[in-house]
């Protein structure tokens, strides 16, 4: 039984042409990036070459890219680092209640140093209102966060609406990009953010590294210390092998980028109508029309999480979801539990597929036909 992958949203698989990319770098440029001698330069020439190509994807300039271990990362530095840096001007930040749990315990983080947080409700999509945001701006804002496509639902937010009403603020603009970039053109400047986050293993890149950028002029205070290594943002010596392999993975967007939407568009049609056509009872959680391609939620009646997950599994099906399931008993999805409300039963028996380079076409019916069984078994 071949395994069928259908969680590109947690993680993908690294493309073959960025292993290939990784593996000379590995072998050969060993030299630290911040040595001034022949070693060191080679190294420096590949960070050099990689954060021009990053920049240009999204609009920016080279100097404002600073790399990271990941998404994760990415947001407890925008959060953190201008919250202690913009502390004097005032204590209030916007964010929403989906966001991912990078943002959501940082935003918590923040609270207990004495800084106020904002979360935003959501509608039964998944999308905030631009009006909530302005309606709770104040003077002491100092930061809004917003995700621009929930991880779990692929909900995509009005950022650049919201971008276009903070122009009028002092507020400093951050959105979590990681499931949006590689599916969604971005372009910071049409955007209006100030920082914005990207993690490379959701692009077929690796694991381990990722990126922040960061306006020109917007001071963010370090959250490591030690040498001077990305314009004094963030200490450490580069993953020169792991910015090479993101690079690549980049360019690939750049070259693919429709091509794969259109395919993974075929990928969840097909899924759908398939598990339609087994007459599974089914719905979808989030806006149909408003969400990335390669994500979709799916709640099951009289199903729950726990035994969804298991079963698939074992019949060699790879999905996930956004509930905590623990031994006995199951955590209910804050996304969707902020969509409907926490006793509503989406909450405990919704499962997200997400779709990508590892599937083909065949195995949309294929996957589609094993789940159908599963849930005519389990209810």
């Amino acid at each position: 039984m071949e395994p069928i992958y259908l969680d590109h949203a947690a993680t993908t698989p690294v493309h073959p042409e960025v292993v290939k990319e990784m593996i000379p770098v590995l072998e050969h440029t060993f030299g630290n990036p911040s040595s001034v001698h022949h070693f060191g330069r080679q190294a420096r020439k590949i960070l050099d070459e990689s954060r021009q190509v990053i920049a240009e994807s999204i609009g920016a300039n080279e100097k404002e890219i600073v790399y990271t271990s990941g998404g994760t990362e990415a947001d407890n530095m925008a959060l953190i680092g201008v919250a202690r840096k913009r502390q004097n001007e005032g204590k209030h930040i916007i964010t929403t209640s989906i966001e991912h749990h990078a943002t959501l315990r940082t935003a918590e983080y923040l609270e207990k140093e004495g800084f106020e947080v904002t979360y935003l409700p959501v509608d039964e999509t998944g999308r905030i209102s631009v009006e909530d945001v302005k309606n709770h701006l104040r003077e002491d804002t100092i930061l809004v966060s917003i995700m621009y496509v929930n991880n779990e639902v692929g909900t995509i937010q009005p950022v650049q609406e919201i971008g276009e009403l903070l122009k009028e603020h002092s507020a400093y603009f951050h959105t979590d990009a990681v499931q949006a970039f590689g599916t969604l053109p971005i372009d910071v400047n049409e955007l209006g953010v100030d920082l914005l986050s990207v993690s490379a293993h959701k692009i077929y890149g690796p694991k381990g590294i990722g990126f922040l950028y960061v306006r020109e002029g917007i001071m963010l205070q370090a959250l490591q210390h030690g040498g001077e290594q990305e314009r004094k943002r963030r200490a450490g010596t580069e993953n020169t092998a792991a910015v090479k392999g993101f690079q690549k993975a980049v360019e690939l967007i750049g070259q693919e980028r429709k091509a794969r939407n259109h395919k993974y568009s075929a990928f969840k049609k097909h899924f759908l109508q398939t598990l339609e056509e087994q007459e599974v009872n089914f719905s979808i959680n989030g806006d149909e029309q408003n969400s990335v391609s390669s994500i979709v939620n799916i709640s099951f009646p009289g199903t729950n999480v726990e035994s969804l997950l298991t079963n698939f599994d074992l019949s060699g099906i790879a999905a996930s979801s956004g509930s905590a399931c623990t031994a006995g008993s199951v955590e209910p999805s804050h996304v969707l539990s902020e969509m409907y409300s926490s006793r509503d039963e989406r909450t405990t028996n919704s499962i997200r597929f997400s779709f990508g380079n590892a599937n083909d076409e065949e195995q949309m019916g294929r996957s589609a036909k094993k789940v159908a069984k599963i849930v005519h078994r389990l209810t």
